[in-house]
């Protein structure tokens, strides 16, 4: 395995895989599979290592182009929006407004009582790679994250109903992990807690937002893929317009 340390993050290391600059993206994906541990990394930082496909939890970074999903292998598609274009389909501004009586709050991000029990309600959604804890996301101390991180909760008449978690560089923002009220699954708060991601990303004068890993194939991860204007990482050094 390969130390990010140690590792050109920027797009035009692994842009040496082109002798020349290539007409169309090839589906053909090259293998990469890298990962080690950081305790700290600057903002300007984490640009980089995003838009080199890195992703990571806790201090524990990696990158793969291929991931195993129920019954095949399946090829990894990191995401990302460019913000300056974006605008919300219709489907996402009903989302908005059918949760416009939740308290919307960004702030520190906190691992508490209530936030444990939001997640051990949250994980029962799940028929197959059942997360274990919050902190399997966020790691065991929040004291050694190893970049900026904001917190989005959603509270209905004071009691929380979602949470997801932010990761805040110079130019981009990459979502970490949201969780939502099973109950409350009519409000489709996964997408909700993107589109306020999306909010906070725009205020903080992003050009990018990162919703995180989908895939080629047709998965569960689809939500990330439906906004205008994404692009994917062909894991080769360039990002291409996402075909919707």
């Amino acid at each position: 395995m390969t130390d990010p340390e140690k590792q050109p993050a920027g797009a035009a290391a692994a842009g040496a895989f082109w002798d020349e600059a290539p007409r169309a993206p090839s589906l053909h994906l090259p293998l990469v599979f890298e990962a080690g541990e950081r305790v700290r990394v600057l903002p300007e930082q984490m640009d980089e290592l995003w838009n080199a496909g890195w992703r990571h939890f806790g201090r524990s970074f990696f990158r793969y182009s291929y991931g195993l999903g129920a019954d095949q292998i399946q090829r990894v598609q990191p995401i990302r929006v460019p913000l300056a274009t974006l605008t919300f389909s219709a489907r996402h501004r009903r989302i908005l407004r059918r949760n416009a009586d939740l308290v919307v709050a960004f702030g520190p991000p906190e691992l508490d009582a209530e936030r444990h029990a939001l997640f051990a309600r949250h994980r029962l959604r799940f028929q197959r790679a059942v997360p274990d804890a919050l902190t399997d996301f966020l790691g065991p101390s929040l004291a050694d994250y190893p970049c900026p991180l904001v917190e989005v909760t959603a509270r209905l008449a004071g009691r929380l109903v979602a949470a997801s978690y932010l990761d805040l560089g110079v130019a981009g923002a990459s979502s970490v992990y949201a969780m939502f009220e099973p109950a409350e699954a009519r409000r489709s708060l996964g997408v909700a807690t993107l589109l306020w991601e999306i909010g906070r990303a725009r205020a903080q004068g992003c050009a990018h937002y990162h919703p995180g890993y989908a895939f080629h194939e047709p998965s569960a991860m689809d939500y990330k893929k439906q906004f205008s204007g994404s692009e994917w990482f062909d894991w080769r050094g360039r990002w291409w317009p996402l075909a919707r």
